[in-house]
């Protein structure tokens, strides 16, 4: 594997306050750990580069892994067990999940935040990426400086360079995130009490999640949503489903509903709404909208941009408009995920190398939601299908009709398959309930297929295991090829 280059004293600019040390050189510095930083310094060094990697925080993994997609779900993971064993109908004195609390379910999710942390440190270890702990700042396009938490600064070079510095939560300035009742989706893993009751501004997939974990917890849950439905984005039977769940839990959802004022009491807060309502609940989550992580990365010093969410445009390359910087992940906005992430960040490794695309990311990337039930959906939905005035067909599943879903006690739940009444192509795929991460990808699968083999008759004609989940597909399939006439 190729080695850094030392490299001698040098000024980029002939003022004094940017003559510096560059320590070593490389063919390529990545900035941030998370899922699309990882995904480029992979595959750079799978390609032969010397790659250095740029972490602020004391152990790599980014937001995704410490404060965003990992902790949320281990939390979702443990509550949602705890729901399933609460409606088990198992013979146990008194109310067990009396004896869980949101500080003690963390406490598995610690352990799993640490394990990821060791699995993706030996990764950078394995493929000598060195790893440079602290703040970077662009000086210019090929040199970073990188302050340290006691103050040291640090200077290295690279021919390219990748953004990989993700998101943060949207904090407005008039609401106060420094009181003991107001959190964000980073800062709630530090709640340190144990609430009765949180209001959840914001019902985005993050909103709706973290509406879920509370509740399942046995806290009331009151959930603002800005818009007319939750998840607008989803196919509309499926975001009902969700609405009607949640409703059937007791979440309160008020919709097309914005904060005029957020008031900080004794012991809680009132949110005031702008139609004149008032909430009053013992927290606060803010959870509406987030933001890239580019204002301390000095932009200005190379001439790139950012728009008002701090998110960079790049083409198809994943390059900006500076010729040897690539930005992938949350900073470039859509789709935000932190699978796709990791797709960009390998993509953009192979272009960087090659001056050429090499690959892009799947037309229809799915989506995984981890409310409790889970939603996952990859492809078109109904409505989207309706505009494009396409002739399609539904079939569906009933989880409480499949042998699996009734042992496992899932009463709740459904799979959609949406496929051309004339070719039986399929075209969307959405799933709700239990394991629905999961089963989507079976679909995706056949989905994803080229001509005659994209076809809903597949599940017809294989076998699978019984009793499964996976069996969906097949009473899905029956079900709509019965309604083709």
């Amino acid at each position: 594997m190729p080695k850094p280059k030392k490299m001698p004293e040098v000024s980029d600019k002939k003022t004094p306050e940017e003559n510096f040390n560059i320590s070593n050189h490389y063919d390529a510095i990545v900035i941030g750990t998370g899922p699309g930083g990882e995904g480029a310094a992979m595959g750079l060094s799978k390609q032969g580069k010397s790659v250095a990697v740029i972490e602020r925080a004391p152990q790599v993994g980014g937001g995704c892994t410490h404060w965003g997609t990992i902790p949320s779900k281990a939390l979702r993971h443990s509550v949602s067990r705890i729901v399933e064993f609460k409606r088990s109908g198992f013979d146990v004195d008194g109310d067990f999940s009396k004896q869980f609390t949101f500080k003690s379910i963390l406490k598995h999710t610690e352990r799993v935040i640490q394990d990821q942390v060791k699995l993706r440190q030996g990764f950078y270890l394995r493929n000598n990426c060195p790893i440079y702990s602290g703040a970077a700042k662009f000086i210019n396009k090929n040199v970073i400086e990188i302050t340290k938490d006691h103050g040291e600064k640090e200077y290295i070079s690279a021919d390219q360079i990748v953004i990989a510095t993700g998101s943060r939560p949207y904090r407005p300035a008039d609401v106060n995130f420094k009181s003991k009742h107001i959190f964000d989706s980073d800062t709630i893993l530090s709640l340190g009490h144990e609430p009765k009751s949180i209001i959840i501004y914001g019902a985005g997939v993050i909103g709706s999640e973290y509406a879920s974990i509370f509740r399942g917890l046995g806290v009331r849950v009151d959930l603002i949503n800005t818009r007319d439905r939750l998840l607008s984005f989803l196919d509309t039977e499926v975001s009902e489903s969700l609405s009607y769940h949640f409703w059937n839990s007791g979440v309160v959802i008020k919709h097309s509903e914005e904060y005029a004022k957020i008031e900080e009491v004794d012991d809680g807060v009132v949110v005031h709404l702008e139609s004149g309502k008032k909430m009053r609940a013992d927290c606060l989550l803010f959870a509406n909208g987030r933001t890239g992580n580019t204002q301390t990365l000095g932009l200005e010093n190379i001439g790139l941009k950012s728009n008002s969410r701090g998110q960079v445009d790049v083409n198809q390359h994943y390059q900006t408009e500076i010729d040897n910087i690539y930005a992938v992940g949350d900073v470039i906005g859509y789709p935000s995920l932190a699978s796709a992430a990791y797709d960009q960040g390998r993509i953009a490794a192979k272009a960087m190398v090659s001056g050429h695309d090499e690959g892009a990311l799947i037309l229809n990337i799915p989506t995984g939601i981890y409310t409790i039930p889970e939603i996952s959906s990859v492809g078109l939905t109904e409505q989207e299908l309706t505009e494009k005035k396409v002739p399609y067909e539904v079939g569906r599943a009933q989880f409480k009709h499949l042998a699996r879903a009734q042992i496992g006690g899932i009463n709740v739940g459904f799979l959609k398959l949406l496929f051309h009444r004339e070719t039986k192509q399929l075209l969307g795929i959405h799933c709700f309930g239990e394991r629905s991460s999961e089963i989507v990808h079976i679909g995706q699968a056949i989905m994803e297929q080229k001509g005659e083999a994209n076809n809903i008759e597949y599940f017809i004609n294989t076998t699978f295991n019984y009793p499964t989940m996976a069996e969906a597909y097949r009473v899905a399939a029956m079900n709509g090829l019965n309604r083709l006439f």
